[in-house]
């Protein structure tokens, strides 16, 4: 019996590490937050209850588990009504801090469409507009704050203005979001450390405030964190071109290497405050939310492109501290220990911004912003793992062939079906992530594909060409494109043709293109599924080279394939061939009869958990990146 007892032990230890800490972590919010985050007694409209929520975005896409997205929906519908409104906000408060909720406002109109998003985000975007500002035109914390910048508020309010911006086209903006983070490094970089001091008054009048600079008093790690992250956030939606970018890389590199020498050499963690040396200093401590923000920012950074690959090495000591000394296992739940509850400046009582005043402010477990700092920091640092698989390289969509658009909320021309930006689901932006996991970067071509397009890609993917019934004006496959497509795989290129059901896809010029590879798509419609009969899409990878796993796939509505040297059938169902490859050259080629890893069947929120393609397109990605 004793021996029974230790092997399940045994057993439940190798389930238990087979997650990672921020799994278990997720796991613990689902289990002690149920309906929204409750701030006190109240369930307000708290930022910490978006950091949370974003780092439950990261592990939906890092994962293809829809529980991530179903609680963010969860969450933000308690606040935001049928008519857009959003309980218990009050834009004329004027608190930079309530537009933070917005980036999964964001989230949530882009995937699902719905315009009650639309409508609560257009009024977190209204108090932007008429929020107060610096004479430089900065904005303040909060109205209550007259003449205050705190670093707090740039992750508050950039990411959701810049992803806002980019989705209708609000194109002077970036200029005013990236000035944000431009006049708040001027005013509160101190020469001498690089580091940032917490805030800045304008008006010098705050008692807090250095009447020489303006600034107060200490460099709060928290502050500088939420800093740091609000820049790599803020990238994300910023135009490749814009003057400005290379302004907010730097600053990013500039704090990054301030804040590097200032993690600590043994535990790898940042105190709450940093270079304190004054009385009392023995008080300092190791904080959690400060060290998972720096740890995110690093890694994002670096993933990014927008710091050097050898910074990774902050952030993997960072993380391993954090584990280490915060991450704890108690009562039958993942527990964070170490975040300051709050630290601020003014209001009432008054806080001076002393070291005393920092020091004398509550350390708790789970805290919120803790929680969702270190849930953002592990879905990075879970990424390691795969980045090498494709690290320099890059894939390639085609825009060309297939080039639907429609007419956006602004009423702008916008492509949209089968594109990497499009989070609804006929959107490849899953996919996308899957290939970013990996380590590649993803662009779209927008012209025909020639020699000079082509260079630097390492996989080119054609998906679904259109027809007269999808545009007007269709852009067939012509011979000078086989040209240039065959010539770059010979040379080593790696092609992905995806094309759909006969009805629905331009097959006869597609196939002139397959042929050279030995394919053609068959006239033939496959997997008809009849309303939610999934059972009729199913599909069995069993002994395919490219899915390495047993799982059980779903593909609708599709062209089956007929193969010839030198293609060879990977997967079939029954006699007809679902998927087939081809070595040409030094180049590879896969082609399959329909679309199948767009949003709406890769992400979660339409197949049943039974139907793996997530998993699918995970391997399928790796296969492409792969020699």
């Amino acid at each position: 019996m004793k021996k029974i007892l230790l092997a399940l032990l045994v057993l439940a230890s190798v389930h238990t590490t087979a997650q990672s800490p921020g799994e278990r972590l997720s796991e613990t919010v689902l289990k002690i937050w149920k309906d929204s985050l409750p701030i006190g007694s109240q369930r307000t409209w708290s930022y910490d209850m978006g950091v949370v929520l974003k780092g439950f975005e990261g592990r939906w896409m890092n994962t293809g588990n829809v529980r991530w997205f179903n609680a963010i929906q969860a969450k933000i519908d308690w606040f935001v009504q049928p008519d857009g409104s959003i309980k218990n906000y009050e834009l004329e408060e004027y608190n930079i801090d309530h537009v933070n909720n917005g980036k999964l406002v964001l989230l949530l109109y882009r995937v699902t469409g719905k315009e009650k998003y639309k409508k609560a985000a257009d009024h977190l975007r209204d108090q932007l507009r008429t929020h107060p500002r610096t004479k430089e035109g900065g904005f303040w914390h909060k109205k209550v704050y007259p003449w205050q910048m705190w670093l707090d508020g740039l992750y508050m309010g950039a990411p959701f203005y810049a992803e806002y911006a980019m989705l209708f086209h609000e194109d002077s903006a970036f200029t005013d979001i990236a000035n944000q983070f431009i006049w708040m490094e001027k005013h509160a970089r101190d020469p001498k450390s690089g580091l940032l001091y917490h805030a800045w008054d304008e008006s010098k009048e705050q008692l807090w405030a250095n009447k020489k600079t303006g600034t107060s008093p200490h460099f709060w790690s928290r502050a500088m964190g939420w800093y740091a992250n609000g820049i790599v956030d803020a990238l994300d939606f910023f135009p490749a071109n814009h003057p400005k970018r290379k302004d907010l890389i730097g600053i990013l590199g500039r704090l990054v290497n301030a804040v590097e020498k200032t993690q600590d050499k043994t535990t790898g963690l940042w105190y709450d405050i940093q270079l304190y040396n004054g009385p009392g200093k023995e008080k300092n401590y190791f904080e959690a939310s400060a060290s998972s923000q720096f740890v995110y920012a690093i890694a994002k950074g670096v993933r990014k492109g927008y710091l050097p690959a050898a910074k990774i090495g902050i952030a993997k000591k960072g993380y391993e501290g954090l584990v280490r000394q915060f991450i704890k296992e108690e009562n039958g739940q993942t527990n964070l220990h170490g975040t300051v509850k709050v630290s601020g400046l003014g209001g009432k009582p008054y806080r001076d911004g002393s070291f005393e005043y920092y020091m004398s402010e509550p350390v708790i477990v789970n805290d919120p912003k803790g929680v969702g700092a270190f849930l953002l920091a592990s879905n990075e640092m879970e990424m390691l793992e795969t980045l090498a698989n494709g690290q320099g390289k890059k894939v390639l969509l085609d825009r060309w062939f297939n080039s639907e658009k429609r007419k956006d909320a602004t009423g702008r021309d916008q492509y949209w079906h089968y594109t990497w930006e499009e989070r609804s689901h006929p959107g490849f932006y899953t996919l996308g992530k899957i290939i970013e996991k990996n380590g590649a970067r993803i662009a779209s071509l927008d012209a025909a594909p020639t020699a000079l397009n082509l260079k630097g890609a390492s996989v080119y993917i054609i998906v679904d060409p259109d027809h007269r019934k999808d545009n007007p004006a269709p852009r067939f496959v012509q011979s000078r494109d086989i040209k240039a497509i065959s010539d770059w795989v010979k040379s080593g290129g790696t092609l992905f043709l995806m094309a759909n059901d006969s009805s629905n896809c331009e097959l006869e010029q597609f196939n002139k293109l397959a042929g050279v590879f030995g394919l053609r798509y068959e006239y033939k419609n496959l997997n008809m599924v009849k309303n939610d009969n999934y059972e009729q899409g199913e599909v069995f990878p069993e002994g395919s080279d490219v899915f390495k796993n047993n799982y059980r796939l779903f593909l609708k509505e599709l062209s089956p394939l007929s193969v010839k040297a030198p293609a060879r059938a990977d997967v079939k169902k029954g006699e007809d061939i679902i998927i087939a490859t081809a070595v040409y050259g030094k180049g590879r080629v896969i082609a399959v009869g329909d679309p199948w890893l767009y949003n709406e069947y890769v992400d979660g929120r339409k197949l049943p958990a039974l139907y793996e393609n997530f998993r699918a397109a995970e391997d399928l990605v790796k296969w492409l990146l792969g020699k």
